[in-house]
């Protein structure tokens, strides 16, 4: 009898969503100080913020620069601040997301064996909207934490559950879905070029017989995916970033932040934190997407160990 390889068999659409949540949360532990360093980066230069750092208005210069300066004045812990809503978003964002796009691009190209980009585009978009209906809540509560300064007394937040309660009650249930808009389009782009490129630059790898799917194609593809999402989806994440942030009447819609932003600070705002964002972005990518194939793998041998009699 020929021996049994996970590979060999397609990953059912549980294991899929289970090993997407697990995957992303082990990816944002990695990274999580530089995704908090780009949203330091992004929302500097407000005119007004929710959140006093009570230092002068450029407090930050770059990744490396940005993260020295959270350590020295706020101490280690601060480059993980919001952490705990990160997780509860990864689990539910991801595995929706990721999970899910193989099975609905399916549904999309209707079991035919030739899957176009449009099958792969409309799979991105749907669900990224998706994850985003579900999960917006915990990404509101993890930028509200990310950008929150550490120190002394005017904190507006003391935990993860009391930031939910702070903004229900003084923004509404409206206010956990603040900047649902702006995010389902971030997601939009991010989700198709992500996965899409992803998807186009591994079948292209395997095609052209330059890699087997293993480890090396799995971290190329991740990588160029994480450039090209960073590229493509840095202006909507600056806005998002801005508006989700923002003090209750600061802006009257997303729109209106992205006028706010080009008006007084110019196109170049649309990209600040492009560095640490691509850094985190490609970086992120590489630890989900090889930690992801890995874990399918992993997840359908256990699987077949289980339900095979001895």
């Amino acid at each position: 009898m020929v021996g049994f390889r996970a590979s060999d068999v397609p990953p059912t659409a549980t294991v899929k969503f289970i090993g997407a949540g697990t995957a992303a949360c082990i990816a944002d532990l990695f990274t999580f100080p530089l995704d908090t360093a780009k949203v330091r980066l992004q929302i500097q230069g407000e005119t007004k913020s929710p959140v006093n750092t009570g230092h002068g208005p450029v407090k930050y210069r770059g990744v490396f620069g940005t993260i020295s300066t959270m350590v020295r004045v706020e101490g280690p812990r601060s480059l993980y601040s919001g952490l705990v809503a990160g997780l509860q978003r990864q689990m539910s964002f991801a595995s929706v997301r990721i999970g899910l796009y193989d099975s609905v691009k399916q549904f999309y190209t209707k079991g035919s064996d030739h899957v176009g980009i449009g099958s792969r585009l409309m799979a991105g978009c749907t669900t990224g909207a998706m994850a985003v209906a579900l999960a917006q809540p915990t990404d509101v509560v993890k930028v509200r934490f990310q950008a929150q300064v550490s120190t002394g007394a005017s904190k507006r937040y003391h935990g993860t559950i009391n930031a939910y309660r702070t903004i229900a009650k003084e923004e509404g249930f409206r206010g956990l879905w603040k900047g649902t808009g702006p995010n389902i389009t971030r997601n939009a782009i991010v989700n198709c070029t992500e996965l899409v490129t992803y998807d186009l630059i591994k079948d292209a790898l395997l095609k052209s017989l330059l890699m087997n799917d293993d480890l090396p194609c799995h971290f190329t593809s991740a990588f160029g995916a994480g450039f090209c999402t960073t590229v493509i989806a840095s202006p909507v994440d600056v806005v998002k970033t801005r508006y989700m942030n923002s003090a209750p009447g600061q802006y009257s819609s997303a729109l209106n932040c992205a006028v706010a932003m080009l008006t007084k600070e110019g196109p170049k705002a649309f990209y600040k934190g492009f560095m640490p964002s691509f850094l985190r972005l490609g970086s992120w990518n590489v630890v989900m997407f090889v930690t992801y194939e890995q874990l399918k793998r992993a997840m359908m041998a256990a699987r077949h160990n289980w339900v095979t009699p001895l």
